[in-house]
């Protein structure tokens, strides 16, 4: 008997094919836009705000040099790609600590919701901390008596669905602030992202994110007030006029980035996945990340990659690392713990942890 398609069959195949249509303009775009649009000779590093927005979080993440946003299979897809966390069937918070440069901390904590056919939701946490330091002046080398510390910070609410059973997208918005003794600066933000996954070459995903795309930043605050003498020439003028010191706004770090990861090999105790991403940044050169990870029994990881590859003056850029998980006793969660060595040549060397929980 020949099938008869439905009004709401066609429909289907329709925006089935026009959403793969729509990823091969994506990837075709990209690739053109590398070379044309965003090519340049002056890489513009230090010329955008927050940057603790492009410290990557998650042990595997790190571990695997940073190729992560075709792979997104854990909580860390929060930061990495936010279409990942459609491909998580169970609650999963994760826990991340950095020893980052020049003394600083960073923390990032986040919760992923799935809501069956509604989607999933996403809860983020980063924060970048820095110990106390002196305030000292010209007069006063060693100090005041007064202290001052930095600090980062950023919210996220983030959701993904997916469209086909090979097809998702998400979106996360956040909440952004800088701050520094008594000044300080916020921003809103958007990322998105999608993940589309093929039957090629081992079940290929492909995986495209556009981060931090926002408002501008601009601190404010009592240290930019002063008062004045508007009139030096005039006797008896008011020599306490307030006035506030107007500081420049400064752009968001704005990544695109786009990843492609594939199980290159599989068996019934051994897996191998390897990835690789795609950079483009618009405060510095583009760049590519590569990165593996061999699992045993799906219980103990080795993982390994590369950083930054290509990027001109661009220190270090090795890592790897190893994970562990586990059933937790008298209860069907899940517990990984996974860590990272990052090189950062002249600079120094960062030790990344996270614990991930699935309940």
């Amino acid at each position: 008997m020949k099938k008869i398609e439905t009004p709401k069959s066609l429909c289907e195949d329709f925006m089935l094919n026009f959403i793969h249509s729509k990823i091969f303009q994506l990837i075709v775009i990209f690739l053109f836009s590398n070379q044309i649009l965003f090519s340049q000779n002056v890489s513009k590093t230090g010329t955008t705000a927050a940057s603790f927005l492009e410290i990557g979080v998650g042990g595997s993440a790190n571990a695997m040099g940073g190729a992560f946003v075709g792979l997104a299979n854990d909580a860390s897809a929060l930061y990495w790609n936010v279409a990942g966390i459609t491909n998580l069937e169970r609650y999963e918070a994760i826990l991340v600590h950095l020893d980052w440069i020049a003394d600083t901390k960073l923390d990032y904590a986040g919760l992923v919701l799935p809501l069956g056919d509604f989607g999933n939701l996403g809860f983020s946490f980063t924060s970048l901390s820095m110990e106390d330091m002196k305030v000292t002046t010209v007069d006063q080398p060693d100090g005041t008596g007064e202290y001052f510390t930095s600090s980062n910070l950023a919210i996220g609410l983030s959701y993904a669905k997916k469209l086909t059973d090979r097809f998702s997208v998400g979106i996360t918005a956040k909440y952004i602030k800088e701050s520094i003794w008594h000044m300080s600066a916020t921003a809103m933000a958007i990322d998105a992202g999608t993940i589309f996954r093929t039957d090629l070459l081992g079940g290929m995903t492909i995986g495209a994110v556009i981060s931090n795309f926002g408002t501008e930043m601009q601190m404010e605050g009592i240290d930019a007030r002063y008062t004045i003498r508007i009139d030096e020439t005039k006797q008896g003028s008011n020599e306490n006029i307030p006035t506030n010191i107007e500081m420049d706004s400064w752009g968001l770090p704005l990544h695109f980035q786009i990843g492609v990861s594939t199980c290159a090999f599989k068996s019934e105790d051994y897996q191998l996945i390897v990835s690789t991403d795609a950079i483009i940044p618009n405060n510095d050169y583009q760049s590519l990340n590569v990165g593996a990870e061999f699992s045993f029994m799906n219980i103990f990881y080795i993982r390994g990659g590369y950083n930054s590859l290509f990027l001109q003056d661009s220190e270090g850029g090795l890592s790897f690392g190893a994970g562990v998980s586990s059933d937790m006793l008298l209860s069907t969660a899940e517990v990984n713990f996974d860590y990272a060595f990052r090189d950062f040549g002249k600079l120094k060397n960062v030790h990344s942890f996270s614990l991930g929980i699935k309940f």
